[in-house]
């Protein structure tokens, strides 16, 4: 009798033990799995939160944008949630492209109040830097007198040193220019030759320069001519 009420308690005993087990288990795996749901739920959010949050461009984007003059286009499209962004590697990383957005944005008051004489400061040294469409647009802008008083020796110099960079639409106006007897014939030859030796992808500005130098060409002896037609590399 003893024996059989023992064994009864240790059978008891053992399953109370099984079932405690079990349940431990049960838990352990419901933690893990109340984990990896949560898990789940957070690199969703982080990956809908990301898809929100707008991308800085890359110097090769922003490069691009700039030539194709789509750059103040592209900050009002992105709702100006770039700014802080922008200002910051303009005025602290100073990076020249930077600097030239964030100048024409000051200039023309696209998502920052219009600071015009603060954003052509802006422009001035990202030009100094040696980006080339700075160099170009503050050239154009002391011809037209956009911002700036019409100063064409100062436009001339700007205009001089993008055309002699490859900058195509100081090539076209500062062969314009010059075609209209402004400036020096001593600039003629070099005009003609960067311009003559331009890669252009639109016909209709294609156009513009062969008429542009045809018309040039008028005011050049022709041995000047045949010399400023031969091709940038011999």
């Amino acid at each position: 009798m003893f024996a059989s009420t023992f064994c009864g308690e240790i059978t008891k005993t053992q399953v109370d033990v099984e079932l405690s087990n079990n349940e431990r288990v049960m838990q352990k795996i419901f933690i893990v799995g109340l984990i990896a749901i949560l898990s789940s739920v957070s690199c969703l959010v982080h990956a809908l939160e990301e898809d929100d949050v707008i991308q800085l461009y890359t110097q090769r984007q922003l490069l691009a944008l700039i030539a194709t003059n789509t750059h103040l286009q592209q900050v009002r499209k992105d709702d100006c949630q770039l700014v802080e962004d922008i200002k910051a590697r303009a005025e602290i990383v100073k990076l020249p492209s930077y600097q030239f957005l964030y100048g024409d944005m000051l200039a023309y008051g696209v998502c920052v109040p219009k600071d015009a004489k603060y954003g052509v400061y802006m422009m001035e040294q990202s030009a100094h830097q040696g980006l080339i469409e700075a160099i170009e647009q503050l050239g154009r802008y002391y011809h037209i007198g956009q911002f700036f008083q019409k100063d064409l020796k100062r436009a001339l110099r700007y205009l001089t040193e993008a055309a002699s960079l490859g900058n195509v639409n100081a090539q076209l106006r500062l062969v314009d220019i010059l075609s209209n007897e402004q400036g020096s014939p001593r600039d003629y030859e070099s005009a003609y030759h960067w311009l003559h030796n331009s890669i252009i992808s639109s016909e209709k500005k294609r156009m513009r320069a062969q008429s542009l130098l045809e018309k040039l060409a008028l005011l050049m002896p022709q041995r000047v001519i045949e010399r400023a037609k031969r091709p940038l590399l011999q």
